[in-house]
């Protein structure tokens, strides 16, 4: 037992996430948290209500069934169709998750084995990289760099080898707030029909764009048969907490991934499905007024990073911005910076460095959260010029 570590080497260098890290930091110096993506205020009334209806009902109480309950799966697939006109069967095509990570978890450890090659887009989100470990395959990122974080495409077909078995695609993309074009998604689709790849999407901020659309690539020619859709209540309705998540694709990769996650949690947030079962159905007008009210919010924080000295990277999707500390504190690092922000300015945010396998490229770049209140980003913008003054 003694001659080798007792952590599998395959995880080797990710112990505690930085947000962990940074929520602590926040915790201990009362500082105001930019750092971890969760609101500051809870979701529609009516949702909360149908979660409490539930819970008094006796509906998920006990175990729900392993796929997820039905009306969650039929609203999913009311959803896609609605949204985007894809239609799925809600008994074999879509798997409801305890939220995205374990869902990306799960499609993993269900299409992986050891040494095939994932390609990913750098800065990750950092469950990525612990999934594609813990399946034992090799992750190969491809680099986003700033000011725009568009995805060189020559540079993602060179990267495929015959060792590539999949590509974990992420639009919105956390942390940069890029999304991928229609024109790029095509490039994209055309590349895995042609060597035969398998696509996981992480589409978790689907309904938090601001500029351009949001299109899975599920829906393209060719794609239908190769591609894990990946998406999640927390983000588009404000219940984190809630854990509810869920694949959509073809009938034998949701089978696939279903083998996996009965072996994870089995079963979770059965309550709260049948609440998001009823948030799915929220009028066009929802929609909208979120996206509405997180761009003016992006707004607002972004004035007050630059007003602070920031370069901001305005994004396009998520509710994260990017951003560079180059001229602010030359020749300090992300990391260093937002270890001692709490303490200078009462404010936390996340190094993107700890998002990339090759971490010089994010050495200077700093995500805050926009998804707070906005006299929460007007104290936090307020706070920040402290740095220049």
């Amino acid at each position: 037992m003694r001659d080798r570590p007792l952590l599998n080497r395959g995880l080797d260098g990710l112990g505690t996430t930085i947000f962990a890290e940074m929520s602590a930091l926040a915790v201990s110096t009362g500082a105001i948290n930019l750092g971890q993506g969760f609101p500051d205020t809870d979701g529609p009334k009516s949702v909360r209500e149908a979660a409490v209806r539930a819970l008094r009902d006796g509906r998920g109480n006990q175990y729900p069934p392993g796929p997820g309950v039905p009306e969650l799966r039929r609203a999913v697939a009311d959803h896609q169709r609605r949204f985007y006109g894809l239609d799925l069967d809600p008994d074999t095509e879509i798997l409801v998750t305890a939220g995205a990570t374990e869902a990306i978890a799960a499609a993993m450890l269900a299409l992986l084995e050891p040494g095939d090659e994932v390609i990913a887009f750098e800065p990750f989100y950092d469950s990525y990289a612990a999934c594609i470990a813990m399946a034992g395959a090799v992750r190969v990122p491809l680099t986003l760099c700033a000011p725009d974080f568009r995805p060189d495409l020559d540079a993602l077909r060179a990267a495929v080898t015959p060792r590539t078995r999949l590509l974990l695609l992420n639009s919105p993309h956390n942390p940069t707030g890029m999304v991928l074009t229609p024109a790029e998604l095509t490039e994209i689709a055309a590349l895995a029909v042609d060597h035969d790849l398998l696509v996981v999407t992480d589409e978790v901020y689907e309904h938090l764009v601001f500029d351009g659309v949001h299109t899975p690539l599920i829906s393209l020619p060719g794609m239908r048969d190769r591609t894990v859709s990946i998406s999640s209540a927390g983000k588009t309705f404000s219940f984190t907490g809630w854990k509810v998540g869920w694949v959509t694709g073809s009938r034998e990769l949701v089978a696939a991934v279903r083998t996996t996650k009965q072996f994870l949690t089995y079963v979770a947030s059965g309550p709260f499905q049948y609440a998001v079962a009823e948030a799915l159905a929220l009028p066009d007008a929802y929609y909208a007024d979120f996206a509405a009210d997180l761009r003016a919010k992006r707004d607002l924080l972004a004035a007050g990073l630059t007003d602070a000295g920031f370069t901001v990277y305005e994004p396009q999707g998520t509710y994260f911005i990017t951003t560079d500390i180059t001229h602010l504190s030359p020749g300090t690092d992300a990391l260093t910076f937002c270890r001692a922000l709490p303490e200078k300015c009462g404010v936390v945010a996340i190094p993107n460095s700890v998002f990339y396998d090759h971490p010089t490229t994010g050495r200077t770049q700093v995500r805050f959260a926009f998804c707070k209140r906005p006299e929460v980003l007007r104290d936090a913008a307020s706070r920040l010029q402290r740095l220049t003054s």
